[in-house]
């Protein structure tokens, strides 16, 4: 097969380009090349997608499918009139972020309500323009389907693993590995929901070769935040030749209303604890029924696995990249170690705990 992939300089496009060379394929990644690397054996080809003639390069070549991971309605669109009726499939990689609601647990790609879709003037989901991410997601799913009535439409939801550089997931290897008390918000059995970037990417080869249709979730199925703490502790703890090992792993406990008492925000940036969301809010951000998506050919390793393999890559980052993830103020995700004390001892204060 002859895949083009539409970025593929990083994480997820990367990965995806990874997977389809192992399995045997062709791959080109048509991308800036500035934010990144190709896969080893993946031909790069340089196009600007903010030129509305920058897909030139690609004009003269032919493929058997594609994977658009683009936010940009003006891209996709662009991709559209190019490739349209000369590549048989395409997927596009969206995000669950174009869902209208967030509170019902248990909704899925078949009946979930969505965001309106951007008007013609929105082309920025920028980070400085977060509202516009979903509304331009919508609007690119509506340009692949025209174009691609048996494309597969993919709703990401929470990538994890190596080359993943949001840090919401190394915020938690991190800290894990360090051991010691660790704060956990919320109660044990409040739902997590994410999926292995390498897990996300097989699955759209798989997609590519079989020629599969349709709108799907693309999250493995929801578990305890208790599960997910202590199998990322697993992964990632003495046995994995961790600096701290041996430091036994406490999970402290705290409610929701407390965390937002001392400025703790949720889900990410600084003062963050990743993975978390308050609720009845997000009821239902975590906890989509992905069982269409399993019986469609997803399948989800063990976050234990994911733990361990993003603890080595972690350790082979630069300092200064690898400093978010380890409390620096810049950090884009997670608290700092004297801030995770303070709250803490805060929370030991108001319950009379030790």
């Amino acid at each position: 097969m002859r895949l083009l992939v539409l970025g593929g300089t990083a994480f997820l496009g990367r990965a995806v380009a990874r997977h389809a060379i192992a399995a045997g394929h062709a791959v080109t990644c048509a991308a800036r090349g500035t934010s990144g690397t190709p896969a080893d054996a993946a031909t790069l080809v340089r196009v600007d997608r903010d030129d509305p003639a920058g897909l030139a390069p690609l004009t003269d070549r032919n493929f058997d499918a594609l994977v658009d991971v683009s936010s940009r309605p003006s891209h996709v669109r662009r991709a559209v009139a190019v490739f349209a009726g000369r590549v048989p499939h395409a997927t596009y990689v969206s995000t669950g972020s174009v869902y209208a609601d967030d509170s019902t647990p248990g909704l899925h790609a078949g009946n979930a309500p969505l965001v309106p879709a951007a008007p013609p003037d929105l082309d920025d989901p920028s980070a400085d323009n977060h509202a516009a991410y979903g509304p331009c997601k919508v609007a690119c799913e509506e340009a692949v389907r025209e174009a691609w009535p048996t494309a597969f439409v993919c709703r990401a939801g929470l990538i994890i693993g190596p080359e993943d550089r949001s840090h919401r997931f190394g915020y938690w290897v991190e800290r894990l590995a360090r051991g010691g008390e660790v704060l956990a918000p919320g109660v044990p059995d409040d739902p997590v929901q994410y999926v292995d970037v390498r897990d996300l990417a097989a699955w759209i080869v798989y997609a590519a070769e079989t020629g599969l249709s349709g709108t799907f979730d693309g999250i493995g199925a929801p578990v305890t935040r208790e599960h997910f703490l202590t199998h990322v502790a697993a992964g990632t703890g003495p046995s994995r030749g961790t600096a701290t090992a041996g430091i036994p792993i406490t999970l402290t406990w705290v409610d929701q209303e407390f965390l937002a008492a001392q400025q703790v925000r949720p889900w990410m940036g600084e003062r963050s604890l990743p993975l978390w969301l308050p609720l009845p809010d997000y009821a239902g951000f975590m906890i989509r029924d992905v069982r269409a998506s399993l019986a469609a050919g997803l399948h989800t390793r063990d976050v234990a696995e994911t733990a361990r393999d993003t603890l080595t890559w972690l350790r082979t980052m630069p300092g200064e990249e690898r400093a978010p993830a380890l409390g620096h103020p810049a950090r884009s995700a997670g608290l700092a170690p004297d801030e995770e004390a303070a709250v803490l001892a805060a929370w030991h204060a108001h319950t009379g705990s030790v």
